[in-house]
This record gives structure tokens, sequence and C-alpha cells, in this order.
């Protein structure tokens, strides 16, 4: 009804997935398999978010997701500035 194309991978073929592949392999950093979430405060996993979506990829052209979603708005350096600042 809308005219957007769906594509479906098939099972067990991570390569027909990239980039949710390599988003997997980013949040293990963070969270390692079978890791219990409610664990976790909110402040928590928004700030692994927040680090994630800040994050420079080089499938995005060297951008971040968020420069992409918010490209008016979004100041990365000062995003940047905020993520060194949460580790120390």
């Amino acid at each position: 009804m809308t005219g957007i194309k769906v594509y479906f991978a098939d099972p067990h073929s991570s390569w027909h997935r990239g980039i949710s592949e390599i988003t997997n392999g980013l949040l293990r950093q963070y969270f390692p398999k079978r890791t219990d979430l409610s664990g976790f405060t909110q402040i928590e996993l928004d700030n692994v978010a927040r680090k994630l979506n800040t994050r420079p990829r080089k499938s995005l052209g060297w951008k971040c997701t968020a420069e992409l979603f918010l490209p008016d708005s979004f100041d990365f350096f000062q995003h940047h500035h905020q993520l060194i600042a949460l580790r120390t």
C-alpha cells in the first residue's frame, strides 16, 4: 500500500543483514550475549545508544547515524565532547 519495497533476509545468512550484524557486534562490546538488560538503568542504556548513534561509520561515508537523521540540528563535536565526559 505504501509502495515501499521490503526485503527479507534468509535465515542464518548474516551477510544479508550487514549493517545490523555490525551493530550487533558493537552492542556486544557493551552487553555480552544473554545479558539481562533489566539490570541496567535507562540512563545507562541511553548512554550506550548515544555512543553508537554518534559513532562515524564507513558504510555511511564516515557520518554517524545521528547526522543523517538530524542534519540541521546535530552538532557532532558537541556530542563527541559529551561522550568523552561520560568516560571520565
